[in-house]
């Protein structure tokens, strides 16, 4: 800190207010306790001083600190023992906060201060504080780095008017306050969500005042912009550093990615973060950790293993923050497998996974339905201490009940309570929807009455799920019933509620109901989705409407629905019983047909703007001519991609090797493995046990060996290789049954990678 003296200079008018009319004097210090308390100080434990105490007044307390304040071992003594007892009044504590900043002893300064700020009463603007702070400043011999520490405490404590009034009367009274304290009160506003035309404000009075801002003056600016949405406005600031000759740090630039990252614009974040290469700044794991949260947050986790490995080739230990990160964007992914070997290498290197990844990792299993390994996560969390949240809970709750398995829901419940958390409207739902699905729609409602009594209020998601249990029962009258009752309580239907009772008329063959409730749909604005037209599409052709089920179809695409395999397969499955077999072709492959194009609509533009839902779509027209047996056509769609310089996905390559698995054409098969195996990708299990079997069926030995070997090697999760020594031993014995389970069970546990949920899975 600076330790500027104060300039002269009268004041034309003062800001401290006027005070009462003079009291008596007070009496004057003991000088006897005083000279026993600096004896027992010099020679004595401090504790032997506890029997004067009774005896110190404020006066004795003072003089004792003006006339050992040179002393640093003696004083800080003295304060340390005296500053909670009844004598150490305002005029001490500025005492101290003196002598502390003279000896560069800040930290406890700054804790006095800030006990003075919190419990000097009637001194909203700090003017009492300052006054004794200016009395005391001569007797101390103390520097203008008392008004920096000062005005520091009370940003600390976000006290934003204090501390801007101080600096007032500073300057008021001849002080110089330093960079430090417009720093602390500009931070102080943005920590306080303060607008940040006031910290705009307190930037342009430091420039008037002559006060010169510093890298840390704008990394505050450039953070309460950025953190505001108002990412240009800090590039302003920026600039502006570049001008005046400050140069950023790594700071400067975490703070830009960061911005960059939360605005889904992970490839400008990138072009910082080379530019701080490039100004040979090293980039820390802040930095690192930023980036890898970016790119999970895009859903480029593939990315994140170059970030990882760049990291770890800079010898820049990744911390709890980076894998964290990491887990919870695989188990978003439904990439188990790489979520368990990466908490595995967490755990190894002494980190612990906080209750978000766990949460995290259980969501994950729970959607394997693998409830035994979700709750040995369970377990883990309880062993390291950390505690569920409600969230924790309420996922158990779901994953339990989508099974229906509801006793155990229960008990989940139960203990969620017990430990004091509240069940929240999406616990209850979960528990609403696990009755649906076991059937038992009296007890869904039982916990629908529950709700209410609760304090919360049902939404939309509960009567939309008791409405579908109603439909799949075929208690269509019900239905509606709930469905009046919800609109009486005023809670809006949504597009699940319409669909739902849409579909329940179709299969009862009421289509005209079912398209009255469809306009109902359409005339209050909520937009149909896939399931809405799959089910009217599908009612049309058991109809024999096939005319009526092709509109709808062009009509989805117009509205940028793409249909999925579910569409299609009831499109084909609809023509072909009218021995419209050429014309179902066409639909299932409208993309590379001429003629039965919609208007307005062509595959071939959505396949050259290709994203990720028109990908999707792509997918689900591969997997339809495999569904059928239709490879030759699945084959055209594939080398069409290629010389369209579409890059085959994931989804694309297991679609392909299972259809042709299916087709009994092995060569082809295992080629399609071997390509996708190059290209970086990992088949789903599911493809590795359907291409095994095969391959074991026409006797390709080797071929079979080596996908085994490639899958085992591929797992790196220490729990499977007890799992990878019994694939091993039964494969040499040629008993593939035992195989085929064992790496099933694998599969289940995340332990074989590409296990968890894919396009193709789904």
């Amino acid at each position: 800190m600076k330790t500027l003296k104060p300039y002269r200079k009268t004041p034309r008018y003062s800001t401290v207010p006027s005070f009462p009319p003079p009291q008596p004097p007070p009496p004057p210090p003991d000088l006897n306790l005083v000279g026993k308390a600096v004896s027992i100080l010099k020679r004595h434990h401090i504790h032997n001083l506890n029997p004067l105490s009774p005896h110190f007044t404020p006066q004795s307390a003072s003089y004792l600190l003006h006339h050992s304040q040179l002393d640093k071992t003696l004083t800080l003594s003295f304060i340390n023992w005296a500053r909670t007892r009844p004598f150490f009044d305002l005029k001490c504590a500025c005492q101290s906060i003196h002598i502390l900043t003279r000896f560069k002893l800040y930290k406890t300064a700054q804790s006095i201060a800030e006990h003075v700020a919190i419990n000097t009463h009637n001194d909203e603007n700090g003017e009492l504080v300052f006054k004794q702070i200016k009395d005391t400043y001569f007797d101390c011999n103390s520097s203008s780095a008392v008004i920096d520490l000062l005005v520091k405490s009370y940003s600390s404590l976000k006290l934003v008017k204090r501390g801007l009034n101080t600096i007032h009367l500073a300057i008021s009274h001849g002080f110089m306050p330093g960079v430090l304290s417009y720093n602390a009160v500009i931070d102080a506003v943005i920590r306080s969500n303060e607008r940040m035309e006031l910290a705009e404000e307190m930037y342009m009075g430091m420039i008037k005042a002559g006060v010169s801002p510093n890298v840390f003056t704008y990394n505050i600016l450039i953070r309460g912009f950025c953190g505001v949405g108002e990412l240009e406005r800090g590039l302003e600031f920026f600039d502006e550093m570049g001008r005046k000759g400050c140069l950023p740090n790594v700071v400067t630039y975490n703070t830009l990615i960061d911005a960059y990252c939360k605005l889904r614009r992970v490839d400008d974040a990138f072009k910082v973060f080379e530019k701080m290469s490039k100004r040979d700044l090293e980039p820390n794991v802040i930095s690192y950790n930023v980036i890898l949260n970016g790119l999970g947050r895009e859903g480029r986790m593939r990315e994140t293993g170059v970030v990882l490995e760049e990291m770890k080739r800079k010898r820049i230990v990744p911390d709890e923050v980076t894998y964290n990160t990491l887990v919870n964007g695989y188990c978003k992914e439904g990439n188990f497998h790489q979520a368990l070997v990466l908490h595995d290498e967490m755990t190894s290197n002494g980190l612990s996974p906080n209750v978000i990844t766990y949460t995290s990792l259980i969501n994950s299993m729970c959607k394997a339905r693998n409830l035994h390994r979700a709750m040995g996560f369970l377990e883990q969390m309880r062993v390291r201490k950390l505690f569920p949240n409600a969230r924790t809970y309420t996922t158990l709750i779901d994953g339990f009940s989508q099974q229906g398995f509801m006793e155990e829901a229960y008990k989940l419940l139960d203990e969620m309570k017990k430990n004091g958390l509240s069940p929240s409207i999406v616990t209850y739902n979960a528990l609403i929807h696990g009755h649906t699905v076991d059937g038992k729609i009296e007890d869904a409602l039982r916990v629908l009455d529950q709700i209410s009594k609760t304090g919360l209020s049902p939404d939309v998601v509960s009567y939309s799920t008791i409405i579908t249990g109603f439909c799949r029962n075929q208690e269509l009258d019900k239905a509606f019933e709930m469905k009046r009752e919800m609109v009486k309580k005023g809670v809006l239907s949504d597009a699940v509620t319409y669909s739902s009772l849409i579909k329940g008329l179709c299969v009862q063959r009421r289509l005209t109901e079912a398209c009255d409730i469809f306009q109902e749909m359409l005339r209050i604005g909520l937009p149909p989705d896939e399931c809405t037209y799959t089910a009217l599409i599908n009612a049309y052709c058991e109809e024999g409407d096939t005319k009526t089920a092709l509109h709808l179809h062009d009509e989805m695409l117009n509205k940028g629905l793409l249909p999925d395999v579910v569409t299609y397969s009831v499109l084909i499955n609809g023509l072909s019983k009218q021995a419209r077999t050429r014309e179902a072709k066409q639909i299932l492959f409208k993309l590379y047909y001429d003629n039965a194009v919609p208007d307005n609509v062509t595959y071939n533009t959505l396949i050259e703007n290709c994203g990720n839902m028109e990908l999707k779509s792509v997918v689900a027209l591969i997997k339809g001519f495999c569904m059928k047996g239709l490879m030759n056509e699945a084959d055209k769609v594939f080398d069409k991609m290629l010389q369209r310089k579409q890059s085959p996905t994931e989804a694309v390559y297991n679609v392909m090797i299972h259809g042709h698995c299916k087709g009994g054409n092995l060569r082809k098969s295992f080629k399609l493995y071997k390509e996708m195996v190059s290209c970086g990708f990992m088949p789903h299990t599911a493809t590795i046990i359907a291409l095994v079997k095969e391959l074991v069926k026409g006797e390709m030995t080797a071929e079979s060996s080596e996908v085994i070997e490639n899958v085992l090697r591929s797992c790196k999760v220490t729990d499977a290789e007890v799992a990878k020594a019994l694939v091993e031993i039964n494969h040499k014995q040629g008993n593939m049954d035992a195989v085929f389970k064992i790496l099933s069970e694998m599969a289940k546990d995340g332990l074989l990678p590409n296990s968890g949920r894919t396009a193709y899975a789904q």
